[in-house]
């Protein structure tokens, strides 16, 4: 009877006293006591490791189209920087000669900076505009469709088709906007927005604003469309102004989405090429010479691989380093709103 010191008996089944027990069919029923020992149920073998490998395999041939049309690209102009290489005459490994003569090159200086600039600037007008066009777009009112398709136009016209518009309408001496500014008395002259140094950049600028703001007035119309409805009539009950239920409730909900959006909108305006290209060749007196003219023209107007190479590796990089910027601060975000 000791291994049954374990157990308690059950309320209700009294044993008989006495040498000789009445012989039941029944057995006791015995319910674990406090000091028992508890079975484990036995471990079920993991069954996810079938359905990952399903999905590696189903991801590999994508994976590997991508590696192919993206990491190779990468890859092979790593390369070339380190060589001196032309069309005709070969290539020859020189190491970092091209990146001492990158870092020496006042030009790709100029060009970086007024890359950096360039981008950060229109991103900063083109998201201040997308804002105010999403407000504006996600309100109701009578149209609202055709309005929100109505903005779009601009960003569904090539960049080409945008840049010749643009160099009509600001022609030094036929473009619409000097007929409008000596019209109404607010130049003595005509101003030749593309051929000044001073004026041919911010006139660049102006056409990648008046294309790009619909694609982000799109990205932030969508994030608007995540903010709870009830946070502004409750912010509306409380008394709270437009512009207070937007800076405390609205702008906190969608700041991800919107520093995504800039991050986009950033990297894209960095490859900047078809614009300046297109308006100005990079000119006057390479007032709006960028990275990708700068290195497009070292590559296939000087034929020198190996150097265009190197800028090309410079912009990447400088792009890596963007992005790792963005994705710290939104990294600190979030864990300052999981904290």
């Amino acid at each position: 009877m000791g291994h049954l010191a374990f157990f308690h008996r059950t309320p209700g089944h009294t044993p008989l006293r006495g040498k000789h027990r009445a012989p039941s069919l029944e057995q006791p029923q015995l319910t674990p006591g406090p000091d028992a020992p508890r079975r484990r149920a036995p471990r079920r073998a993991s069954s996810s490791a079938g359905p990952r490998l399903t999905g590696i395999v189903l991801l590999a041939p994508a994976l590997a189209a991508v590696l192919a049309v993206s990491l190779y690209p990468v890859l092979r102009t790593l390369w070339l920087s380190l060589h001196d290489a032309g069309f005709s005459t070969g290539s020859h490994f020189t190491g970092t000669a091209n990146l001492s003569r990158l870092l020496g090159d006042d030009l790709f200086w100029n060009a970086w900076w007024r890359t950096v600039a360039f981008a950060f600037g229109t991103t900063l007008v083109e998201t201040a505009l997308g804002i105010g066009f999403a407000l504006v777009l996600h309100q109701s009112f009578r149209g609202r469709g055709w309005a929100r398709a109505a903005v779009l136009i601009p960003w569904a016209i090539p960049t080409v088709v945008t840049s010749r518009m643009f160099g009509w309408i600001f022609d030094g001496q036929s473009g619409v906007a000097n007929y409008l500014l000596t019209r109404l008395h607010l130049t003595d002259g005509y101003i030749n927005f593309l051929g000044d140094p001073h004026t041919a950049l911010p006139t660049i600028g102006l056409a990648d604003v008046w294309k790009t703001t619909p694609f982000m007035a799109l990205l932030v119309l969508a994030a608007l469309q995540t903010v709870p409805k009830e946070l502004g009539e409750s912010a509306k009950i409380d008394g709270a102004s437009p512009w207070r239920t937007f800076r405390s409730l609205t702008l906190p909900v969608i700041a991800p989405a919107l520093l995504i959006a800039a991050l986009i909108r950033v990297l894209d305006a960095f490859r900047v090429f078809d614009l300046p290209y297109v308006l100005t060749g990079g000119g006057p007196a390479d007032s709006t010479e960028t990275l990708s003219t700068f290195g497009y023209k070292t590559l296939f107007s000087g034929l020198e691989l190996g150097y265009g190479s190197m800028i090309a590796t410079a912009a990447f990089l400088t792009e890596v380093l963007i992005a790792a910027g963005f994705a710290y601060y939104l990294s600190r975000r979030y864990r300052a709103l999981e904290g």
